[in-house]
């Protein structure tokens, strides 16, 4: 039984490492796409007011990797403070969901400020 218990303990380390590494990916990979996406939008021949709508939905984007990203490490950091329930493990999680409803919220709110600003601009058209 302690052989079964110890796999399964090991198999869920090896879960937490894999989920982290695809939090960090995730991210790095919004970051690298928004980068691109920067210089394509500098470099456009569009007008100035085009690209900042443009840049504004770009950091939205990033926004949504960034949430993404620190999901799944909200489900690494679950799996973290079940298997070893220390302070610190506990601390850490509660941080990170913090941090991820933070930025949530405020991605949202933006979100919805680009909405109405846009659709101000297309009725007054």
């Amino acid at each position: 039984m302690k052989e079964v218990i110890s796999l399964v303990h090991k198999t869920l380390e090896w879960l937490i490492l894999i989920l982290q590494g695809i939090s960090v990916t995730v991210i790095i990979y919004g970051v690298l796409l928004t980068i691109f996406k920067f210089f394509k939008i500098e470099f456009s021949k569009e007008n100035r007011i085009l690209k900042v709508k443009a840049l504004n939905k770009a950091k939205n984007f990033l926004g949504s990797y960034i949430l993404l990203g620190l999901e799944i490490l909200v489900c690494s950091g679950i799996i973290l403070s079940i298997l070893k329930p220390t302070l610190y493990d506990i601390l850490l999680l509660g941080s990170t969901v913090a941090l991820r409803t933070v930025i949530s919220y405020f991605l949202k709110k933006e979100l919805k400020s680009s909405n109405r600003n846009s659709n101000f601009k297309k009725e007054n058209s």
